[in-house]
């Protein structure tokens, strides 16, 4: 069965006024080009590779509550994300991954589909956990293997001057996407790691700075890298700094690191074992550390519009650059014979209608 939306459609070769019919992938695209769209945008689907929950669902306590974020965060326009680990005991991890291979074989209604894990934790470094539980471990090419071996990790996160036993050469050579991030290696490391082909987890964040001497991770991926992410929330990084790193990393993407409280009302909940509290628009531990976010993509659109990023771009850089990145080609985009996740955006940049895979979620 087909269906047949009209407006401004983001194709990738620019803006379209006209229709757009899919059943489960776009069928076609009609229209004529335009340079300046109007409502209602018709957008690809956000890609979202570093979410830990969201609904009051803490991903790390499995299947419902991966189900529960995935239901989130598709009412907000995600449509395909990553299931994203904290540091924990492995058999706990390795139970958060027998839940996602679960899920992507029973994909169900209203989710965003699963695509496969992120490691964001356990090969961090302990001295730069932020606010993950203290359960991180050296890097372990063969404890590496025995994870993805469980389900698809499609990204690690791991702290360069702690892989102790070549878990960069091993994670490379599984087609597997590294990220340097929760470390505290200098630039000459983390430029070495950069040019194995790593990208960098929430930049700005967790990781030594920026300066002008002694410079560290965040200055090597503005002078090196190909690829970051980024948490556009404007809590964890400012707008300027958010415009400096666009104008170096070609490839800088947004990810939401949503936790429980994303989509939620401010209160307690958790992040693996740590319990953290949502209030003012964010969430952090006791201590006051930020906790992840509460972010979720719809607000990440109007955030980058917010500062100066046109419509199409900041469109791209939560989907098309994102999918790219892990090779995922035919996702974040808008084009016949392509899954048919696609957004229908008012004037506001309020999110009015969501197809996963042609399947409507209502918002």
């Amino acid at each position: 069965m087909s269906e047949t939306l009209t407006g401004s459609i983001l194709t990738p070769d620019g803006w379209i006024s006209g229709s757009i019919r899919f059943g489960e992938e776009i069928a076609a695209i009609d229209g004529v080009p335009i340079e300046v769209p109007v409502a209602p945008y018709i957008l690809p689907g956000f890609v979202d590779l570093h979410v830990h929950g969201g609904g009051g669902g803490d991903m790390m306590t499995g299947e419902e509550a991966i189900r529960t974020a995935a239901r989130l965060h598709a009412r907000h326009g995600t449509t395909r994300l990553l299931v994203t680990t904290v540091t924990a005991p492995l058999p706990e991890t390795a139970e958060v991954l027998d839940a996602t291979k679960r899920i992507m074989a029973t994909p169900a209604a209203g989710e965003a589909r699963i695509m496969g894990v992120h490691l964001e934790g356990p090969f961090i470094n302990p001295g730069k956990l932020g606010a993950q539980p203290p359960y991180a471990i050296s890097g372990d090419a063969e404890t590496f293997r025995q994870l993805a071996a469980r389900a698809p990790v499609r990204v690690i996160t791991f702290a360069p001057e702690c892989d102790r036993n070549g878990l960069l050469q091993a994670v490379l050579a599984a087609g597997v996407k590294a990220q340097i991030g929760h470390s505290l290696c200098g630039y000459a490391e983390a430029a070495a790691a950069l040019a194995c082909g790593c990208g960098i987890t929430h930049l700005f964040n967790a990781m030594t700075p920026v300066a002008h001497r002694g410079n560290g991770i965040a200055g090597a991926a503005l002078a090196h890298a190909s690829h970051a992410e980024l948490i556009p929330d404007l809590l964890h990084v400012e707008p300027g700094a958010i415009l400096a790193a666009r104008r170096a990393i070609p490839g800088l993407y947004g990810v939401t690191d949503a936790t429980a409280g994303a989509g939620m009302p401010d209160g307690e909940y958790m992040l693996g074992r740590n319990p953290v509290t949502k209030s003012g628009g964010g969430i952090r531990l006791a201590d006051g550390t930020l906790a992840g976010s509460v972010l979720t993509m719809d607000q990440a659109l109007r955030n980058l519009v917010s500062i100066g990023l046109p419509l199409a771009e900041a469109s791209a850089r939560l989907s098309a650059i994102p999918a790219d990145w892990i090779g995922e080609e035919k996702l974040g985009r808008l084009a016949p014979g392509n899954p048919a996740d696609l957004l229908v955006f008012d004037d506001a940049l309020l999110l009015q209608a969501v197809r996963v895979a042609g399947e409507t979620v209502t918002p």
